[in-house]
């Protein structure tokens, strides 16, 4: 359930919290973010330090308005003021050059912020009520699932954070499509729910990946968005037969799907998470959760399809799988929890 408004109390909790240095748990329509006050670099510290995070690995900074950017950002090329205007407030995030005044614990050291405005309505009532810009990377531990609900954070973190705002589950569920535009270039740097065909009905031509001249943005290390349990990509016409093998063998296999099972097995726990792409992003990292806790040895995931609709989807899960890995080969050692 989508809890759409905090109440005044819980907000002023909040932005107490961010004045004062503290982190601060908040919902925004892709996943929620671990907030700082983006203009005190100690606070932002404190982010990293609690999810692990490399310091070389940028943050978003948030903000409630457009009018705003200019405190944050040197100079706005013409498709950068296009794709605001069409997509802001959004699941968008836009790398640019940075202004004088943002410190390099924000940018990774970089001469270039990430920044959005998210459209979710308490993440825009925090935002307004606080009037500064707020560096908020997803809220869990570097390189493992995100959080699309409150209950996450509180799992990954406990009491470490001074406030958890609950919005309910988040809206998407994947985070943020982010582009960057420099040197007269724009460039699709992570998938998510907006599609590169709509960045291109926008401004023209959108060159697509990352490539030496630009800059580390968010979630863009090849291991990413990670269950602890070892996690590998199948084609759908094997799952079956690797589900029973491996249940015969006395092994305990996730398997998140696109359908049912052909057959059950006491051994499999099976998801059907259906063949809707909005639906399966949605639910993607609570699935992966919830999977993960389900003690088995392997998570096996259906290969999604390759059109667009399922890009940040594919995205999502190709690092997962790099991430949680714990063997090389294809499908080597699948399943290393034998039951007793």
């Amino acid at each position: 359930m989508v809890k759409v408004r905090a109440t005044q109390d819980e907000i002023e909790a909040a932005v107490d919290a961010l004045r004062d240095g503290e982190l601060v748990a908040f919902p925004t329509e892709t996943v929620y973010g671990l907030g700082a006050n983006a203009s005190n670099p100690a606070a932002v510290r404190k982010v990293f330090e609690l999810k692990d995070r490399p310091a070389s690995h940028p943050v978003i900074v948030h903000i409630d308005q457009a009018k705003y950017l200019k405190r944050w950002v040197r100079e706005l090329s013409p498709d950068a003021e296009k794709l605001a205007a069409a997509f802001w407030p959004g699941p968008l995030t836009l790398v640019l050059p940075r202004a004088e005044a943002v410190h390099d614990v924000v940018t990774g050291g970089q001469d270039t912020v990430a920044i959005r405005i998210p459209s979710h309505p308490m993440a825009r009532q925090l935002l307004d009520a606080f009037g500064g810009g707020i560096a908020a990377p997803s809220a869990n531990r570097y390189g493992r699932l995100s959080a699309t609900r409150a209950e996450h954070v509180q799992d990954e973190f406990g009491d470490a954070v001074k406030v958890i705002l609950d919005g309910g589950e988040c809206q998407l569920g994947l985070e943020s499509t982010i582009v960057s535009c420099l040197d007269g270039e724009v460039r699709l740097l992570r998938p998510g729910a907006i599609k590169l065909s709509q960045l291109r009905a926008v401004v023209g031509e959108v060159q697509i990946g990352a490539n030496n001249a630009v800059p580390r943005v968010p979630g863009s290390a090849a291991a990413h968005y990670s269950p602890a349990t070892p996690l590998s990509i199948v084609p759908g016409g094997e799952l079956d037969a690797l589900a029973k093998s491996l249940s015969e063998g006395g092994q305990r296999i996730a398997v998140l799907a696109q359908r049912l099972p052909l057959k059950t097995y006491e051994t499999v726990t099976w998801v059907n998470a259906g063949k809707r792409a909005e639906a399966f992003g949605h639910d993607l990292y609570a699935n992966l959760r919830t999977l993960d806790k389900a003690g088995c040895a392997r998570i096996l995931v259906q290969e999604v399809p390759g059109d667009e609709r399922w890009d940040a989807i594919r995205d999502r899960l190709a690092r997962a799988a790099v991430g949680a890995a714990a063997d090389s080969g294809r499908y080597s050692s699948l399943g290393t929890g034998v039951l007793p």
